[in-house]
C-alpha cells in the first residue's frame, strides 16, 4: 500500500470512488491539482486507487477535504491513514488549526485522531421559491470599491487569511450595501455559493437572491436568522454534518454564515 500525490492523469479514474449523493468529485480534484495551496493524495493498493483526500492551506489554517475510501476497502483503517497523513503534512507548513466537515461515517474516525466538534451544519434541499422573488434594492453587483470591506468581513467572520483564494470569485459577486457600507456578500461561483453577512437583513435578502436559482442551502446551526427564514417557509433540514477542529481554537462568527462554500471549506 503506497501513498502518493494525485496527478492530473489520475483524475478521470476517481469516478470509481464517487460517493452516492455527493456532487461530482472530478471538478474538485481538477481544481486541487491546479492550485498551489492544495495537496491531494491517493492510496494505492495493487495498482488501484482505493482512497483519496486533500489538504487546502490558508496560511496557518488547513482544511481537509474529500477524504474518500472505496466501498470495497472500508473498515480497514484506510480513512484514518489518509486523515493522519494529511494532518502530518500540515506540520511542515506551521499550521495551527485544521478543520474538516464530517459525515456520520467519518466522524468517529476523526474523533479518534483528536478532532473536536465545533458546531453542526444544517442541510436543506428541494427549496422551491417563486422565481420572480423581488431582488432587494440594496443588492448590487460587486465593484472594486467593495473589495476592502469584503476582505475585512471575510477575515472577521471566518477567522482565516484566505483573501488570496476568494478574491478570484469577486468579479461574479453581489453585495448588500446600506449606503456605502457593505453588510453582506454572495459569491455564486465559489463552491455552493458562499454568503456571509453582518446583519440579518443583508443575510436573508442574499439568501432569497441565491434561492431564485438554487434549491439547496447549507449553513451552521448557529445562524438562527437563516433557520427561522426557512422554518417560516415550512422547510426543515434533512440532515446535519459536524464541523470539526484539530488544534488552536479560533474566533469564528458562525452565526454570520448564510450559506457555506462546500464540504471542503465550511
Amino acid at each position: 500500500m503506497d501513498i502518493k500525490p494525485i496527478e492530473h492523469s489520475d483524475i478521470n479514474t476517481l469516478t470509481e470512488l464517487q460517493p452516492e449523493g455527493w456532487p461530482n468529485i472530478v471538478p474538485y480534484f481538477e481544481f486541487y491539482c491546479s492550485s498551489d495551496f492544495c495537496f491531494p493524495i491517493k492510496v494505492i493498493e495493487e495498482n488501484k486507487i482505493i482512497g483519496i483526500g486533500t489538504t487546502i492551506i490558508h496560511n496557518d489554517v488547513a482544511w481537509l477535504a474529500h477524504i474518500i475510501v472505496h466501498p470495497e476497502s472500508r473498515k480497514k483503517g484506510i480513512g484514518q491513514l489518509i486523515t493522519q497523513t494529511l494532518v502530518d503534512s500540515t506540520e511542515e507548513n506551521l499550521i495551527e488549526t485544521v478543520y474538516l466537515i464530517a459525515t456520520d461515517l467519518g466522524a468517529p474516525v476523526y474523533t479518534k485522531l483528536g478532532f473536536e466538534t465545533e458546531t453542526e451544519y444544517l442541510f436543506f434541499k428541494n427549496l422551491s421559491f417563486e422565481q420572480n422573488l423581488t431582488v432587494h434594492k440594496n443588492i448590487a453587483p460587486f465593484g472594486e470599491e467593495h473589495r476592502d470591506q469584503i476582505q475585512k468581513i471575510d477575515h472577521k467572520v471566518s477567522g482565516e487569511e484566505r483573501v488570496f483564494h476568494i478574491e478570484n470569485y469577486f468579479p461574479n459577486a453581489y453585495v448588500y450595501c446600506e449606503g456605502k457600507n457593505v453588510e453582506g456578500y454572495y459569491l455564486p461561483t465559489f463552491g455552493e455559493g458562499l454568503i456571509i453577512a453582518t446583519t440579518a437583513s443583508a443575510g436573508v435578502e442574499l439568501m432569497k437572491f441565491r434561492l431564485r436559482s438554487n434549491e439547496h442551502a447549507v449553513f451552521p446551526v448557529d445562524n438562527l436568522y437563516a433557520t427561522t427564514f426557512l422554518s417560516q417557509n415550512n422547510y426543515k433540514e434533512f440532515k446535519t454534518a459536524k464541523r470539526m477542529r484539530l488544534g488552536k481554537e479560533r474566533t469564528v462568527q458562525l452565526q454570520n454564515i448564510y450559506n457555506r462554500i462546500g464540504g471542503n471549506l465550511g
